[in-house]
Formats: structure tokens, sequence, C-alpha cells
């Protein structure tokens, strides 16, 4: 039996999500020693039981979960678009998107690459990195595979672009959810930002997500809670006017920025089990309160009336498992971790969280 979820408005603004990015898997290392491994050295490292995922998959399984998404579209459509290898990663990632309600056909299966995988490696100190297979099938996702999606989109559709495939396909998916009069969000990586911002890529894009890493990358400095207000503008300076922009700020929650107004959002206090996941949680969170009608900030502060409100406390519910996606984020749970914290939702998040019994 699927796990209640958010029943939207008859009058919401979107019902569809479609997404462009990588689709993948990982494993986690934890590495012996806080010294940096050298070229040629050869250390032990304790294989960690945690559950990867790709950053479109993490986006797309909370959004579906959530807003109780089917292949049929009814209540809610989400539909990503990418490459997996006919392996048993990419079997797999399929078998779990659609258990959880997530339409797999525009995902493309290639005999001839391996699915995205990833090796994460962490010291005790909680620094680490990752390599990843920059030959996967994700690599192979192309221009024809927007066309052959490029249907799903209108006017009721949050347009999703992610990283860990190439950007000339990202900018294609844009452009046509443009053209279509789609909502478009994106995030990128540090190393991304440079060139997307070269090629004017961000004017395609309504909603931006960043890390802090990646918003200090933009500013030229790191992020200070005690005065936000400077870096804030100064990130907000580097899109378009009137782009919205989403910062995930770890413990210190999330930031929204948008015409000239900003908003902060302070996470739950939880017992942090893994922060992997946590930015991507924010985001589908964003989205969902987005396609309830809740704007992306709402009233400064008041109640948790602002999409915003609803990604910080998703994410901090994310941070209370190992594994990217956390296997128990649903309504209830979120509803619950926002009543033990002494989150007061407030206008359109109200209704959308109530209890269904309640609306009975």
């Amino acid at each position: 039996m699927r796990t209640p979820a958010i029943a939207l408005p008859a009058d919401a603004p979107f019902r569809r999500l479609v997404g462009i990015g990588g689709i993948g898997t990982g494993l986690f290392l934890a590495v012996e020693g806080d010294s940096t491994i050298g070229r040629t050295e050869s250390r032990a490292a304790r294989l960690l039981d945690v559950h990867d995922y790709c950053k479109l998959h993490t986006v797309t399984h909370h959004v579906a979960v959530l807003l109780g998404a089917r292949p049929d579209g009814v209540p809610f459509h989400v539909a990503p678009i990418g490459v997996v290898g006919r392996d048993d990663a990419g079997e797999r990632m399929v078998v779990e998107m659609a258990a959880a309600g997530i339409d797999v056909e525009h995902v493309r299966t290639v005999p001839d690459r391996p699915t995205l995988f990833s090796v994460c490696f962490q010291y005790p100190d909680g620094e680490g990195g990752n390599i990843t297979t920059g030959d996967s099938a994700a690599a192979a996702l192309s221009d024809g595979d927007v066309e052959a999606a490029a249907g799903l989109m209108d006017q009721q559709t949050i347009a999703l672009a992610q990283p860990e495939v190439p950007l000339e396909p990202r900018r294609r998916f844009l452009q046509a959810a443009g053209e279509r009069g789609c909502f478009r969000a994106a995030s990128f990586t540090s190393s991304e930002l440079d060139e997307a911002r070269g090629t004017d890529l961000f004017s395609l894009v309504d909603l931006v997500s960043l890390n802090a890493h990646e918003a200090a990358t933009i500013v030229g400095a790191d992020l200070d809670p005690t005065n936000a207000a400077p870096f804030l503008a100064t990130c907000a300076d580097a899109f378009p006017a009137g782009t919205g922009v989403v910062i995930t700020a770890a413990a210190d929650g999330g930031y929204a920025i948008q015409r000239g107004r900003w908003t902060h959002r302070p996470a739950p206090v939880v017992e942090v089990v893994s922060t992997a996941g946590c930015g991507d949680a924010l985001l589908a969170g964003v989205l969902v309160g987005l396609a309830g009608g809740a704007p992306l900030i709402g009233e400064t502060g008041g109640p948790a009336d602002d999409a915003l409100s609803l990604g910080v406390v998703l994410a901090s519910l994310n941070a209370t498992s190992p594994h990217t996606i956390h296997p128990g984020a649903t309504v209830m749970a979120v509803r619950d971790l926002a009543a033990r914290s002494g989150v007061a939702f407030g206008g359109p998040l109200s209704a959308l969280l109530e209890p269904q019994e309640a609306r009975a």
C-alpha cells in the first residue's frame, strides 16, 4: 500500500515534473586515517551501508512520493529523462524509480556504456571526495532524448535540469521548456557555473538551486550567517532579474532570493546521520511547495508559509538517514518533524500538509 500523499488543490499551478540529468548509484567508503591518500598509496577503508543515488533520481523520488505520483499522471506526473546501462545497477535504478510512482518511459537503456557510478570516500574528520565514471551511460544523453519527451511539457509543467549529463542537452531541454511555457528549475556543479554563466544558460532558468560551496564560488567568499544580506545580494546579481535562487546552508537551513527580497528558514534540530542528498531534498521540497501554489518567499518573519520552508524541513528529515534518499521521507514524517520542531506551516502549506483524515 502506498503512503498518503499531498492532495493538490484543483487550482494548483503544476501537475507534472519533467526532469533531465544523471541516473545512477554508488558506494561510500570510510577511509582509515586523516592524511590525504597518496598517488601510489594503498589504504584500508570500511564499506558503509549507504544507498547512493544521483541528483535527478533523488529529487524526482521525493516529489513523486510526496505528491503521490503515478505513471498515468493522476494525480501527479513525474517523468525523468535519462540514460542507464544495460546492467544490474541500471535495472535496479529503473525498478526503484517505478516503485516510487515515477514514469520511466523516457529512461533509455544502452548496451555499450555502464550506468553512472560513483565511489565516495570519507576521512574520519568528515572531509572526503568522490570519483565518478566519466564514460557512463549518462554521458550518452542527447538532444534526441529531449525531443522525444518534449510533448510532455506544457504550462502546468515544472522542467528540472540537473547535472551529471552534458550541458548541451540540458540547454536544449531548457529551451524547449521555455518554448512551451514551463517553469524551469536547474542546478549546476561548482565547476559548471563559469561555463553556464559565460554561455548565458542562466537566462533560460526561473529558479536556480545552489549549495553553500556553489554559492561561494559565485560570490568569491563564504556565507556569513550573521550578515547574510551582502552575500545574497552579490549572488542574486549573477542571475537575470526575477530569477529565484535557493541556497542550501546545511545546519543553518536554507535561503531564498527573488526580486530583491530574501528570506532565511532555519533548519529543525535533528540528529544528523548524513548530509548526502540534503540539498536535493531541499530542492524537491521547494518544488512540491511551488506545485501546491505556495510562493518561493512568504511573509518574512511570519509562519512557515513558503516553498522554502517545506524544502528545509524535508532536507532536515533527510539528514536523519545514512542514505541519499531517506526511505521514510513521507508526508506524515515531514509533518511530524515540523510539529516536534515547532514549525507551524501557514498559507497554502497549511492546507497541503493537513492530515487527510482532517480533510475528510
